[in-house]
């Protein structure tokens, strides 16, 4: 029969005759056949098989060998010994060699036909052996799919326990070499497909034996992580990592990113190799531990690794955007990627030349799904423009190109940045010993106590939230020549406080540059004082380079002149700063006001009459900040008669109290052991208010005795009136309470601890200047900017008010000349208009006196266009028809606004906006208008000391700040970063991140038992709002107490 058969299907016959007379042989099975010839007949078909000149020879092959097998069963197993599967498998069939996967096909195939034979089972023992060695000869993907095929098929066939682990980890080591050197769609999925075969089998094999997954995946690291550079390995390797259960991403990821074995270049290589698994089609989950790991290295403050392969692969994984099969796990690893790379625009400029053609393709592709994902994609790109703002020629096209799709809104942008950076990454991999704190929920910067100088950071933190201000600093143009000036410092600081990655910034160069000469560094300093200096030294450097450039161009310098003169800006950036438009007075032909005049600049006329000739002397001043004194009768301290009770709340808890008053019988005075002085902290009259301090400042006063005013007309001295008034109103006004008082019977400045209503809305009286009379006097012109000391400050505001018999004689002597519509008291003055304010920031001092405490701040972001609308609200204040048909007149105080508590919210950032915040050093935290006016309720010693109020528009129309220019920027957005202080950021960004990497290196080096806090201002950063340590502002127990803290 064997004879019959070779002759025919080597003869020249048809095939379908060859087809027929094969039938017959094959039918022919089922008849009784000598050993001999079913031995003849398997040896033919194996031979046909492995070297048949056709398909049709090997089809013939296995046709009749499986019919002869199946009825001569013992004979075959005769034939298909262990010894014969040992040779095969070893040495081959003749020419053909062992590796060819026509061998594996062979063997599977016989298999089939012995399952039920005892001997199968030997046989599956030389294979569990066979197979250990072939896989560690590397075979080619198709042997090695064809061996994964017979082993699913057989799983007896597979290596048993420590061997198994062996063979998984010797497989995954040969899919990492693995090669797709073919280019067709039809050869790239055959490959693709034999892999996943392999994939497959790996997966069957880890759930049958989970003690070889942790190895397997161990092994996969070891070759992703290998640094040989003769050796890549494949993205076949990306086949397994769907097979990996997702529950395990945290332990792995945490025994990679903590295990100090691990050198940094082999995880460098690692993360690299998974990100160019990306490009692998059928892998799902590639980007969770794409995505994972990065988040590991993060937690882990290694940095380094992050910014090598952010700025190494983020091309690759742009480029895999193109190829809608794994576009979508691409568009989550490069939003993470660049979102978290946030110290630096570099990566995302470098893909920013791709983005217009990737979005006119999505436009245009006409896929399903291009929408949706064209609009993530945009979201993406709005998040980084705004994060690196100030490149117009890179991103004019982009702007042009997304014009017509939808954009988060900049709350979600500023949420999404918040969350995303490197410094904000949830540690969940990494050990306590190893956690370092990002940036507060809030996304704010604070500022690191340098020793005792919270009064600085009170008054940075409170000039940063003045934003106008702040966005006219940041647009200035200061060249070279101006490097060393304060300006430029408060620049870069500010540039700091918007920009970098720390969670609070140490001011050390600043600190330094504006401390005045006769601050000690590190003791207990006055904020107000500071920031009279400190304004009055940016005001006088500015006029310095005002006069040098007008001196070397010999014209006027055009620093502060109207920004449609183009020589003057010419001439402004040459000498180190260059024109930002002025906020008011632009219809003057000139106006040569620095910034801090046209910011913080008011001015204020005094007007004193004489009372026996009348005759009327004006001085009008400039002005920064009003001191706002309180009324003689106004103390808190008492030194002998019985104790009173507090007429209000107290104490809140001692880590901030509720934001309610708390419910219950008032507590008793606290008398401090160390003074033997009682402290009353209110009485039965209302609170004092804000407006209730300017009226008291601009109420007039009687010279007389001892003050009595020198007459020039009458040519002796006279009993006068004093009084004034506020002529120009700043864009921002700067209140001073003076609270520390001179107490000459102890030779001690004490604090006043009344508590004073803090309204969120405020008009000013501002007057028009009065027509100047014969009998006025005028005093020569003062110099452009005063600074005064808190010493004269006090003694100006601590006016005497006349007694109510002055009043009464003075009402009847004078008669017409009394006050009387628009007349006032010291001469004739047209009718005081309102100008509406809006409480922006305040400044706390938390302490007894002077000479002890702790300085924090409450701010909000506010332009001069906010609220605007809502000021025209109270038609009373501005003298309107009350509704019974008179106009009531105008009254000549400071007016707080009564708008209804949701309007309030709605103008000021109620507890809803949410967007106040407190600055307590290095701390920033949310808080509410609320919080802002009772905190002195909670913690009595907590007291407002500095308050800055920002002037609205009454008009309805644009604010003349937001609508000007400074630079081609408009006022109404944060300014882009001028590239020397972009430079800046990264560089200090950069440097942040290795300090922080450098750090948890080293903790990861101490003792398991090491302290694993990190405060970067020690034990002041967690405390109640006004504190500097346990005896900080609301401390103590519930009342006072005296323990000398320095201001910090």
């Amino acid at each position: 029969m064997d004879k019959i058969l070779e002759a025919l299907v080597s003869s020249s016959h048809s095939v379908p005759v060859k087809k027929a007379i094969v039938k017959k042989v094959v039918e022919a099975a089922e008849k009784e056949v000598t050993a001999e010839q079913c031995q003849a007949l398997y040896t033919l078909t194996t031979r046909l098989i492995f070297l048949g000149e056709d398909a049709f020879q090997k089809q013939v092959g296995f046709q009749v060998l499986e019919a002869y097998a199946r009825y001569h069963r013992a004979d075959f197993e005769l034939f298909f010994s262990k010894d014969f599967v040992l040779g095969l498998l070893q040495q081959g069939y003749g020419p053909l060699d062992r590796k060819d996967p026509a061998v594996v096909d062979y063997i599977h195939g016989c298999l089939r036909l012995l399952i039920s034979c005892p001997s199968v089972l030997d046989i599956f023992s030389i294979i569990q052996t066979e197979i250990l060695r072939m896989v560690c000869e590397r075979p080619e993907p198709a042997l090695c799919a064809r061996l994964a095929t017979m082993l699913s098929d057989f799983i007896q066939c597979i290596p048993r326990e420590k061997t198994a682990i062996l063979f998984c980890q010797q497989l995954v080591r040969t899919i990492g070499y693995f090669h797709c050197p073919a280019s067709q769609e039809r050869e790239l999925r055959e490959y693709v497909d034999q892999v996943t075969k392999v994939s497959t089998l790996l997966q069957n094999i880890w759930k049958a034996e989970p003690v070889t997954l942790l190895p397997s995946l161990q092994e996969v690291f070891a070759i992703i992580s290998s640094t040989d550079p003769s050796f890549e390995p494949s993205i076949a390797l990306a086949s397994l990592v769907q097979h990996i259960p997702l529950q395990m991403i945290t332990v792995l990821i945490k025994s990679l990113t903590t295990d100090q074995n691990v050198k940094d270049t082999s995880m460098t290589q690692a993360l690299c190799r998974m990100i160019d698994w990306l490009s692998w089609p059928l892998a799902h989950h590639v980007e969770m531990w794409v995505i994972a790991l990065l988040k590991g290295l993060a937690a882990v403050q290694k940095f380094t690794i992050l910014i090598d392969v952010t700025l190494l692969k983020i091309e690759l994984v742009f480029n895999r955007l193109w190829y809608p099969i794994v576009r979508q796990g691409a568009l989550v690893v490069l939003s993470h990627m660049l979102l978290s790379f946030q110290h630096s625009p570099e990566a995302f400029h470098l893909v920013v030349p791709h983005i217009v053609d990737l979005v006119q393709s999505l436009k245009h592709d006409g896929l399903p799904t291009s929408k949706a994902f064209l609009l993530h994609f945009t979201e993406l790109v709005h998040c980084m423009m705004y994060q690196y703002s100030g490149f117009p020629d890179l991103y004019d096209d982009i702007l042009e190109a997304i014009k017509e799709l939808p954009g988060p809104g900049e709350e979600k942008i500023k949420l999404v940045l918040n969350q995303s950076a490197w410094t904000s990454q949830s540690n969940s991999f990494a050990s306590g010993l190893l956690r370092l704190p990002g940036k507060s929920e809030t996304g704010k910067t604070g500022l690191i106590n340098l020793g005792n100088t919270c009064y600085m950071n009170s008054i940075i933190q409170t000039l940063f939230s003045a934003t106008d201000f702040r966005r006219l600093v940041l647009s200035l143009r200061l060249n070279d020549a101006t490097a060393n000036t304060l300006m430029k410092k408060l620049q870069l600081l500010f540039t700091f406080l918007s920009h970098t990655q720390r969670a609070a910034y140490a001011p050390r160069v600043f600190f330094e540059a504006s401390r005045p000469p006769w601050f000690n560094a590190g003791s207990q300093q006055d904020c107000s004082e500071y920031l009279r200096f400190l304004l009055d030294r940016l005001h006088e450097e500015e006029k310095t380079i005002q006069v040098l450039m007008s001196a070397k161009s010999n014209v006027v310098s055009p620093g502060n002149g109207p920004s449609n003169d183009t020589g003057g800006e010419t001439s402004a950036e040459d000498a180190g700063v260059s024109p930002v438009a002025p906020v008011e007075g632009k219809s003057e032909g000139n106006d040569e006001r620095t910034l801090i005049e046209r910011m913080f600049g008011g001015r204020l006329s005094t007007g004193i009459r004489c009372m026996t000739c009348n005759s009327v002397s004006e001085k009008e001043e400039p002005f920064t900040d009003l001191s706002l004194a309180f009324c003689p009768s106004s103390s808190p301290l008492q030194t002998e008669g019985p104790s009173e009770e507090p007429r209000g709340p107290c104490q809140g808890a001692v880590n901030g109290g509720s934001e309610a008053p708390e419910i219950g019988p008032s507590p008793k005075p606290v008398t401090a052991s160390t003074t033997g002085v009682q402290f009353v902290p209110g009485s039965s009259e209302p609170p004092l208010s804000v407006p209730d301090l300017v009226d008291y400042f601009l109420a007039p006063e009687i010279l007389d005795k001892e003050n009595a005013y020198f007459c020039q007309k009458c040519g002796s001295l006279q009993r006068a009136e004093r009084g004034m008034r506020v002529v120009a109103a700043p864009e921002y006004l700067i209140l001073t309470l003076l609270r520390f008082s001179y107490d000459a019977k102890c030779h001690v400045r004490r604090k006043i601890l009344d508590n004073v209503t803090i309204p969120p809305l405020m008009r000013l009286p501002v007057h028009a200047p009065p027509p100047k009379h014969s009998s006025s006097s005028s005093s020569p012109p003062s110099s452009p900017l005063q600074v005064d000391s808190p010493e004269s400050s006090e003694n100006l505001a601590k006016k005497l008010k006349p007694s109510q018999r002055e009043e009464e004689e003075e009402t009847g002597l004078e008669g017409d000349n009394g006050m009387a519509g628009g007349e006032s008291e010291v001469g004739v003055w047209p009718a005081a208009r309102f100008v509406p304010y809006v409480l922006s920031s305040v400044v706390m001092h938390s302490g007894m006196s002077s000479e002890s405490g702790h300085y924090y701040s409450y701010g909000r972001n506010l332009n001069g266009a906010d609220g605007a609308q809502h000021h025209l609200a109270n038609p009373l204040a501005l003298g309107e028809d009350p509704g019974n048909g008179q106009t009531e007149p105008i009254a000549l105080t400071c007016s707080g606004a009564t708008h209804p508590k949701q309007e309030v919210e709605e103008v000021c950032g109620g507890q809803a906006a949410g967007d106040w915040l407190l600055f307590n050093d290095s701390r920033v935290t949310f808080t509410s208008l609320g919080s802002v006016q009772n905190v002195t309720n909670r913690f009595p010693k907590d007291t407002a000391y500095v308050l800055i109020y920002r002037k609205q528009d009454v008009t309805g129309g644009q604010n003349s700040t937001g609508g000007v220019t400074a630079n081609g920027m408009r006022l109404g957005s944060e300014p882009p970063l001028q590239k020397e202080l972009m430079d800046a950021v990264t560089k200090d960004n950069k440097l942040f991140l290795q300090e922080q990497e450098l750090n948890a290196r080293t903790r990861a080096l101490q003792a398991a038992s090491a302290s694993c806090s990190f405060r970067p201002n020690g034990p002041d950063d967690n405390e109640p709002p006004g504190s500097c340590g346990p005896s900080g502002g609301g401390g103590g127990g519930g009342g006072f107490n005296t323990v000398n803290r320095l201001v910090f």
